[in-house]
């Protein structure tokens, strides 16, 4: 056994770690925290503030394997992250394995390289436990505002809803900002442009300095520009230059990988930590653009190699965020002169990195900007054409141009032919457009990371766990948003005159940003009513600045605790006991036929529409929302349609067929079959033929594609990609595959190798019980309905071989899982479910949502 225990996070790190060190290291993970604040129950001390940990059941067996090494070890190295998270694992496992001060080193690198690494031992310190501090306080603050505020919820909104810090705050973004796009009013104006000949009959392509608010008034501008002379009026040519961005910070990186790759936030963090664990790029959690000197000159080194002298321009950052200060670095290359690495996807991303850490060391590039002004004294506005012309490329050499949302999709920025002042030029067209004010984007992920770090809300490593989590809530999600249709006016100026048309045009269309759902709305409306300081931004971030004061040794985090508690439960108390519950209810107006209200509101199974009232004689009746319908804008007339819904068809083959809604959208349902109608398409539309189309096109969607042993097999998508499915056995299709051209051979080849697998997959099974015991990736385990429990060990300390377990009885298994869980076999209340059941059919039967 080595004299030194090196204990880092993850196993990927400890392997790259393992091959700088010699025979005297052994490098272990802890695979992230081994001990945190329980799953169940608050497990904290309210009185003081005082944390309760605990080991999880699924780390128990590492603990004791590390307690074991830290034995046969004389000095322990505790190598995990440089951040507070970092630091908060290192003080966990010297807490948790008792490692006395003179036992253990701290050490800290924020590149997984053997210089790095050599200059971490040779550099040790103890935990910084002002660093431990500032996480405690984060988990101890966020798990009283979770465990406060979602029983609140829970009672006064629905059940099995959960409250957040920087979670609630970022649906509050994103409700926002959808609530003013509900409410944005469009401007119409005329946008003029025309395309213009010089003498060699080079077009120029130029707009109008100014719009007109009225038709009218465009319009008259293009009959006097029929009977006028243009010409050039001005011609001006002026230098710029285009200066390199910092090198990427987190948010930056997150961002980026956006726009020109199309990742999502948690796609990037899972790629950065990879390359980072493998040695490729430093540390990614980061909010420094600081670059090192032995950067700088890498950097250096590799452009001058690469590009030449001319395009080399060392400089180094300063981080404009004051919380900067726990990692030293931005996010860059360890090594410069390793261009490629072998993974196609974490390449794309590597190359990226690569390219704005080198570009950042590059020299301006220098354009030539030039703008000719075209018209006559006689008009009231001129046209203005603008060009540019790249004189040296400097760092796009390395980096390229991106063109981001935020810009200006008519630029008409181009080479623009030479003209003199005075020069006649004839115009081929001109062009009157109405265009509409649009309202603010809807997030994408990169934008509410950007915004979000403008608001000093959260930190680098708790962007994309808030960003899933949000998704996970089902408080927003990413749905399409189908486009509207306006008409608009348009007029065109030829050689015969003016001529107007009327077009059509899509807008408010959206693919891939931020909605907030219906319920996202509520419980947003909610908190920001009852917990408005909670909910303002900047609170939140004063409370961030707080752990960064901590961080810094400035301040105490109980005392920070004490004081937050102090006014937060008070008003916990009060919100629980006196505030309204919420529901989002509208009422849309009368029913014609009963003369009831209309209501839209949120219900026990989602947003629905219900007509009546809750204490009528004749019970209300319920219809499920679209999944493009919300209940703060839909209509009464959209309302009443939706209890048009479920209709019923013509049989088709003998099967009943009815078009009706659910909570996975609309569908037709063929005897027992549910096929999901198409998106966008509106299922009250849906006759006998269309209704026959989708029940055709899904038998042959169904239908066999060959036969294994005399039975049909058949392929499908589903949520895991593409599969075969034999008898009731789903078999994944890998992609070395041809999906559509699916050979007998390649048939016959996965299935034997799916049967094969589930063959040896159970030792024993009692399916009456739902009970087995089954081989697992780690060990044979025991399965209970979908619950895992584990095997104990035999009386002697040894395990269970597969042979001895195909002998035990079915009591002796029931017992080793009421050991695990006391309430595994516990008789469960049916009678009085029975009789809530009954009571709310007749309400239940009306609703689609709940029938499917």
């Amino acid at each position: 056994m080595s004299k030194n225990l090196v204990i880092v996070e993850s196993p990927a790190k400890a392997k790259t770690i393992q091959k700088y060190l010699g025979k005297d290291y052994e490098v272990k993970s802890s695979f992230g925290h081994i001990r945190d604040l329980p799953k169940k129950g608050m497990g904290i001390d309210l009185s003081n503030f005082t944390p309760e940990y605990e080991v999880s059941a699924d780390k128990k067996k590492l603990v004791t394997e590390l307690k074991a090494a830290v034995k046969k070890s004389e000095m322990v190295w505790l190598a995990s992250d440089e951040d507070r998270e970092g630091e908060a694992i290192a003080w966990h496992l010297a807490e948790e394995l008792k490692l006395k001060p003179e036992n253990r080193k701290r050490i800290v690198f924020h590149e997984i390289t053997k210089n790095a690494i050599l200059k971490a031992i040779e550099n040790p310190r103890d935990i910084d436990q002002n660093l431990v501090n500032a996480q405690q306080a984060r988990r101890v603050l966020d798990r009283i505002v979770g465990f406060e505020m979602s029983p609140v919820l829970w009672k006064k909104v629905k059940t099995g809803l959960s409250a957040g810090r920087v979670q609630s705050v970022a649906v509050r973004l994103i409700v926002e900002r959808e609530k003013e796009i509900r409410e944005f009013v469009p401007k119409p104006s005329f946008k003029v442009e025309g395309v213009f000949l010089n003498d060699g009959k080079q077009e120029i392509a130029a707009k109008l300095k100014k719009d007109f608010e009225k038709e009218s008034d465009a319009e008259t501008f293009l009959q006097q520009a029929q009977t006028t002379e243009f010409k050039v009026l001005n011609v001006e040519t002026r230098p710029g230059t285009r200066t390199a961005s910092a090198p990427f910070t987190t948010s930056t990186l997150q961002q980026e990988a956006s726009s020109r790759l199309g990742y999502n936030v948690t796609t990037t963090m899972r790629l950065a930590q990879r390359l980072y664990e493998e040695g490729f790029i430093t540390y990614m959690r980061t909010d420094s653009v600081n670059l090192s000197q032995e950067a700088i000159n890498g950097a250096k080194a590799q452009i001058l190699l690469e590009y030449g002298e001319n395009y080399s321009k060392p400089r180094n950052y300063t981080t404009k965020s004051s919380s900067a200060q726990e990692a030293h670095e931005a996010i860059r290359p360890t090594d410069f002169s390793v261009k490629t690495v072998g993974d196609a996807q974490l390449n794309k991303l590597y190359q990226l990195i690569y390219r704005r850490t080198l570009a950042s060391q590059m020299e301006n590039a220098k354009i030539e900007k030039t703008v000719i002004e075209i018209g006559n004294p006689k008009l009231p506005q001129h046209f203005e054409a603008q060009g540019e012309v790249i004189i040296f490329d400097g760092f796009l050499k390395a980096y390229g141009i991106v063109k981001t949302e935020d810009d200006d999709d008519d630029s008409n920025e181009k080479l623009l032919p030479k003209v003199k002042v005075g020069e006649i030029l004839d115009y081929k067209t001109i062009t009157a457009t109405e265009k509409f004010t649009k309202p603010a984007a809807r997030f994408t992920e990169a934008g509410l990371v950007k915004k979000l770090e403008e608001l000093g809300i959260g930190r680098p490593s708790t962007y994309a766990p808030t960003i899933q989590t949000i998704q996970n809530r089902e408080y927003v999600d990413k749905r399409e948003i189908e486009p509207q249709t306006r008409e608009i006016v348009k007029m065109t100026l030829g050689k015969s005159g003016v001529k107007k048309e009327v077009l059509e045009e899509k807008f408010g269309g959206d693919k891939n940003k931020f909605v907030p759902t219906d319920i996202g709305e509520v419980v947003n409306d909610f908190l920001t009513d009852n917990f408005a300081e909670i909910l303002d931004y900047g609170f939140t971030a004063r409370v961030e600045e707080g752990f960064d004061e901590i961080a810094n040794g400035d301040q105490k985090w109980k005392e920070m605790m004490t004081d937050f508690y102090s006014k937060f439960h008070p008003r916990i108390e009060d919100v629980e006991e006196n505030a309204d519950r919420a529901t989002g209810e509208r009422i849309l107006g009368v029913d014609p036929k009963s003369g009831k209200n209309v209501h839209a509101r949120i219900g026990r199974f989602g947003p629905m529409i219900q007509i009546g009232e809750q204490d009528d004689e004749e019970k209300p009746t319920f219809a499920s929302l679209m999944a493009n319908q919300n209940i703060a804008t839909i209509t009464l007339e959209e309302a009443l349609e939706l209890f048009k819904l479920p209709f019923d068809l013509q049989e088709v083959d003998g099967q009943p067929v009815s078009v009706g809604v659910g909570r996975f959208g609309p569908y037709v349902k063929w005897g027992e079959t549910y096929i999901s109608i198409p998106k966008g398409e509106d299922p009250l539309s849906v006759n006998q033929e269309r209704a026959e189309e989708i029940i055709n096109e899904k038998k042959r969607a169904d239908a066999p594609i060959a036969t294994y042993k005399g039975e049909p097999v058949t392929k499908g998508t589903g949520r895991f990609g593409p599969f075969i499915k034999y008898k009731s056995i789903f078999v994944n299709v890998p992609k070395r595959y041809d999906f559509d051209n699916l050979s007998q051979s390649d048939i016959n080849e996965l299935i034997d190798a799916k049967l094969d697998k589930e063959a040896n997959r159970y030792i024993q099974q009692w399916e009456k019980e739902k009970i087995a015991i089954e081989n697992g990736r780690w060990g044979p385990f025991i399965k209970f309905g979908k619950a895992n429990f584990k095997i104990p060990k035999k009386a002697d300390d040894t395990k269970y071989e597969a042979e001895e377990l195909k002998e035990i009885s079915l009591d002796e298994v029931k017992k080793w899982i009421t050991e695990q869980d006391p309430k595994a076999f516990a008789e469960k209340k049916k009678p009085a479910a029975k009789k809530a059941t009954t009571a709310k059919k007749p309400a239940a039967k009306k609703a689609p949502a709940k029938k499917k």
